[in-house]
């Protein structure tokens, strides 16, 4: 099914993903190839008529990474959309990713487990 969006909301998409931050970069590192509980995350996805960091399709979950730019009134409307669409959005700021990133993970691997907990478990000897 293909989802229909304005040029500029596609464009701009394409180039957040292109010119990801460094904390963006290092936790897609983790996310990408369905590493944490065999979940797919997309990237720079778009949830009309914003975009968000990273979700999880199959269990409704959004991550931002935040840095100096983000303030709560600026994404209070931001998130009130977001979550009135069926997600439940996960926040960390960029120093928690560089300086903490198994404890980062660990958070996303206990709201996965709490939201879908058919999902399997981390390979063998990996823990979150």
């Amino acid at each position: 099914m293909s989802r229909s969006y304005p040029l500029n909301l596609k464009t701009n998409a394409k180039e957040l993903r292109k010119f990801q931050t460094d904390a963006e970069k290092k936790i897609w590192s983790h996310l990408k190839h369905k590493q944490i509980l065999g979940v797919k995350f997309r990237r720079q996805y778009i949830i009309a008529p914003y975009i968000v960091d990273f979700v999880c399709l199959s269990a409704n979950i959004v991550i931002e990474i935040d840095g100096g730019q983000h303030s709560y009134e600026v994404d209070h409307y931001r998130d009130e959309y977001i979550q009135s669409q069926g997600y439940e959005i996960l926040r960390f700021w960029n120093n928690e990713v560089f300086e903490n990133i198994e404890g980062v993970l660990q958070v996303i691997y206990n709201k996965l487990l709490s939201v879908a907990p058919h999902l399997a478990s981390p390979l063998q000897g990996e823990e979150y």
